[in-house]
């Protein structure tokens, strides 16, 4: 997936419908923004089967319109490949970084670095909570930590 000379990144949570896509939607607008998304192969994806090929929560879509976003993702689960082809695997939290490390034994030789997202975050909050059962504003706060953590992570890879 990823091409030779391109950086990657594969954003990650449980279902791959709420926090990975805003994410990814999100550092995809500012590689945009910084004249660099052509330097980047940027995805997301889940460590559950359970949306595969649904859209991302409209709670979500909606948080990411309000702020000028746009995504057409559709949910996938994590494969082998991932593991081969990205060089960042970045996840929302300890429960997918268990199910990442878990899964990426089974791949000889894997490449990625798998971290969690909010290790960027210079506010220091590692955990981008499941927004899926809150509310609107919820779903604003993992916006708010993803711009944060996006913009560091983009920052140390440019």
């Amino acid at each position: 997936m990823a091409a030779t000379g391109k950086k990657s990144v594969l954003f990650v949570c449980l279902g791959n419908i709420c926090r990975s896509p805003i994410a990814e939607a999100v550092f995809a607008k500012m590689a945009t923004d910084a004249g660099v998304v052509d330097k980047w192969v940027i995805d997301s994806g889940a460590t559950s089967d359970w949306n595969v090929g649904s859209l991302p929560d409209s709670r979500g879509l909606a948080c990411l319109r309000t702020h000028g976003v746009e995504t057409s993702h559709k949910a996938r689960e994590v494969t082998k490949d991932d593991f081969m082809s990205f060089e960042y695997i970045l996840c929302m939290d300890e429960s997918n970084l268990s199910e990442l490390n878990r899964k990426a034994k089974t791949v000889n030789n894997y490449r990625a670095k798998i971290e969690l997202l909010g290790s960027y975050d210079p506010q220091k909050q590692l955990i981008i909570k499941d927004p899926y059962y809150g509310s609107d504003e919820d779903f604003e706060k993992v916006y708010v930590q993803c711009v944060r953590c996006c913009k560091a992570f983009l920052e140390q890879n440019s």
